[in-house]
């Protein structure tokens, strides 16, 4: 990555990137190499200073708290079955649903019929419910199981649900004190669902920098200045690709999407509706922060990373 040759084509080709990412009307993008930040790019001084509204970008967040609460010793092993935690799943007519784990719940092969991203049009049901942890419990299985995954919003629902159960405090306390503060988080905030519980799935608002933070996090595998926050292990278990639902995306691991440079270097992404993303090249020690509401194409942005991490100055 280094070498002036290299250094040159990378900022000729940064102008192009500015005039692409004015074009496409992306709020904001900030893109760190070796952990220094290399490109930012602002629609406007608002979205500089903004809380965003990073919708699934949240689900990795959830992930990592997961795996904090694991490493602790706070949350039993991820081939529990979920009925341990939720003991109203044994009056469930259908008995497959005593075999959910924990794991199945982290890469959304639970087996729920759940068509988020089809006549849900993006936005799961659930939303509508009193009660959205007993809404994902009561809905039928349509595969046994750990068989395939289908992205499911619900069952990050029951992830926060359960960080609740065994921590004895909301997700976002939790966050607070094992992650958040330790980053250095300028503000956020963490909506609940009706019932107080943190939404798991898509609740969380944060500046662009503090999106650049947590991915830089994982570059530095769990590492945070002196510090350790989250096991190498968990990174790296999380960060594998499981299951291949969606071509246009990749593949999906626990609470995080697995794709791979023209060049076939891996990389790994959070992503949220209307085009939020926070990318992890490793290869390349690159961390990319976007933010964005075009609902009509999430994967715009996707394709602006890919051709990032493609540039010879990388």
């Amino acid at each position: 990555m280094g070498g002036h040759h290299l250094q040159i084509t990378w900022n000729e080709e940064t102008k192009h990137l500015s005039d692409v990412l004015k074009n496409e009307k992306i709020h904001s993008c900030l893109i760190s190499r070796d952990g220094t930040l290399v490109f930012q790019h602002f629609k406007n001084s608002k979205s500089e200073k903004k809380l965003h509204k990073i919708n699934s970008c949240t689900k990795s967040f959830t992930s990592c708290l997961i795996g904090i609460a694991k490493d602790k010793g706070l949350l039993p092993e991820l081939s529990t079955p979920i009925i341990e935690l939720f003991p109203e799943l044994r009056r469930s007519s259908d008995s497959r649903k005593q075999l959910i784990t924990i794991d199945h719940l982290l890469t959304m092969s639970a087996g729920f019929d759940w068509p988020e991203l089809s006549e849900w049009d993006g936005w799961p049901e659930m939303i509508h419910s009193p009660n959205w942890v007993k809404f994902v419990l009561e809905r039928p299985l349509i595969s046994n199981p750990g068989e395939s995954m289908n992205y499911n919003s619900g069952c990050s629902q029951l992830l926060t649900a359960i960080l609740h159960k065994v921590t004895n405090v909301r997700a976002n306390e939790f966050a607070d004190k094992h992650l958040f503060s330790h980053l250095q988080f300028n503000n956020y905030i963490w909506h609940d669902d009706p019932r107080g519980v943190n939404i798991g799935g898509f609740g969380l608002h944060l500046s662009v920098q503090d999106m650049l933070k947590f991915g830089q996090l994982y570059l530095n595998k769990g590492r945070w200045g002196k510090k350790r926050l989250i096991s190498e292990n968990w990174i790296s278990l999380t960060t594998r690709p499981e299951y291949l639902t969606y071509k246009s995306f990749g593949y999906y691991g626990r609470h995080w999407w697995i794709s791979e440079t023209v060049a076939g270097e891996p990389f790994y992404f959070a992503m949220g509706m209307g085009g939020n993303y926070i990318c992890i090249a490793p290869m390349k020690n690159i961390v990319i922060a976007i933010t964005n509401d075009t609902y009509g194409n999430t994967l715009v942005p996707l394709d602006i990373i890919k051709s990032v991490l493609s540039l010879e100055g990388c």
